[in-house]
């Protein structure tokens, strides 16, 4: 059961990620600043990733 909650919150991640991605490329006016955000959202997305992934861990 812990499995199955653990995967459905990463993919929960993964698609806030994504339409977060997509909101960047419609509204962001500035190619460098788009760039930016989107890493902003990459290292965010990972962070909570990870998190989920050390809670197995204890």
């Amino acid at each position: 059961m812990s499995i199955i909650t653990l995967l459905i919150g990463i993919l929960i991640i993964v698609v806030v990620g994504a339409i977060c991605f997509w909101a960047i490329e419609k509204f962001a006016p500035d190619r460098r600043l788009a760039n930016l955000l989107k890493l902003l959202v990459v290292l965010v997305c990972l962070g909570a990733i990870v998190q989920r992934l050390l809670v197995l861990t204890y």
